[in-house]
């Protein structure tokens, strides 16, 4: 029976709760005969409190050796002043630079029995299914020079640069072209071509890829603002959206809000395929934030979490099956109106974290 290695890192907030449901659905298949290994460790403002810093450096060796980490969430107002260097957050981009976390794909699904929690009409989105592939580690998030400087009259000048190379736009792309080919066979590359050189370069890489390579997927480009608009618009006509780092950030949270809940949305980072493996580092982690107003209380939604981890089945582990499975149980559970607060109808009784992901465990039972 092959082991798969999974290091679970549930962070703060609401983080360490919702981790437990997944933690159900681990000795669930295990019980089936999956295999899955588990180690847990400290991550953000837990590991500061115990370490000093937001994540060890026997926590990163076990990320490095992990088939596929599984996180929480990091933050809250208890670390605002701690030192920037060791903040919270300042462990997850640890994880993603050392673990070379390039693709960041954003599912956004709109199950049918949530298709009125969405800001937008019913026919609008039922039956959303779109992935954004965000670029994640280039752009004007790290491009040089990145400066704040007073000028001599006193005024202030800022400064950010947007920066791709040929090598980080080829990658990013035949990550796209590979998940549309196993979805519904099309790609949006959004870019802002008219008025930014990057965009230029953009648009003729992502062109170049898909001639040599994947000329059997439709391929459109769209400008930025535009492919935002469409988004609102009309966002079924979308399969897979591929996009730079800055871009990809404001695309992915206007798809979020489709689909009626951030708890409800899951996302995963990944890595450069290793030629001699055939395997990629990965993190799997919710959209939303660590929440601290309801942490502790039992009313966080596990549904982003517990997604999240069908991502890992899907895409660390290639148990196609079992994440059809997983997905399958919980648009099940959902339509029949187990809830938790936050995608619970007015007037409805809604269920805890600990319940709602009980409920999946006696679907999944159900379904098997």
């Amino acid at each position: 029976m092959a082991t798969h290695k999974l290091l679970l890192l549930p962070g703060d907030g609401i983080g360490p709760e919702v981790m437990r449901e997944v933690e159900k659905l681990v000795r669930w298949f295990n019980a089936r005969g999956l295999g899955f290994e588990t180690e847990t460790d400290l991550v953000g403002g837990a590991a500061y409190d115990a370490h000093k810093v937001s994540i060890s450096e026997d926590a990163m060796k076990r990320a490095q050796a992990a088939d596929a980490v599984l996180f929480g969430a990091v933050g809250g107002a208890k670390w605002d002043n701690v030192p920037y260097a060791v903040r919270p957050e300042a462990g997850l981009l640890r994880l993603r630079k050392d673990l070379g976390l390039f693709a960041n794909l954003r599912p956004a699904i709109c199950y049918p029995a949530l298709a009125d929690s969405s800001s937008l009409k019913r026919e609008v989105v039922e039956g959303l299914d779109i992935m954004i592939v965000r670029e994640l580690t280039g752009g004007v998030y790290f491009g040089e020079p990145k400066e704040l400087v007073t000028l001599e009259d006193g005024s202030q000048r800022a400064v950010d640069t947007q920066l791709y190379t040929t090598g980080e736009i080829e990658r990013i792309t035949r990550v796209a072209f590979d998940l549309a080919k196993k979805r519904r066979n099309k790609v949006s590359s959004a870019e802002k071509s008219n008025v930014m050189k990057t965009g230029v370069l953009w648009r003729q890489v992502v062109s170049k890829i898909h001639k040599a390579e994947f000329a059997d997927v439709q391929l459109e480009h769209v400008l930025a603002d535009n492919c935002a608009m469409q988004l609102v618009r009309n966002p079924k006509q979308f399969d897979v959206i591929v996009t730079d780092n800055l871009f990809g950030d404001i695309l992915s949270d206007i798809a979020a809000m489709l689909t009626g809940s951030l708890g409800m949305l899951p996302s995963a980072s990944l890595g450069a395929v290793d030629p001699v493996t055939g395997s990629r580092k990965a993190l799997y982690e919710p959209v939303h934030g660590s929440a601290p107003d309801i942490a502790g209380k039992g009313l966080a939604n596990p549904l982003a979490m517990i997604g999240s981890f069908g991502m890992a089945l899907r895409y660390s582990f290639g148990l196609l099956d079992e994440a059809d499975l997983l997905d399958k149980a919980t648009a099940n559970v959902l339509a029949s109106g187990t809830r938790t607060k936050d995608i619970a109808p007015p007037g409805t009784n809604a269920v805890g974290t600990q319940e709602l992901g009980d409920a999946i465990v006696k679907e999944l039972n159900a379904l098997s």
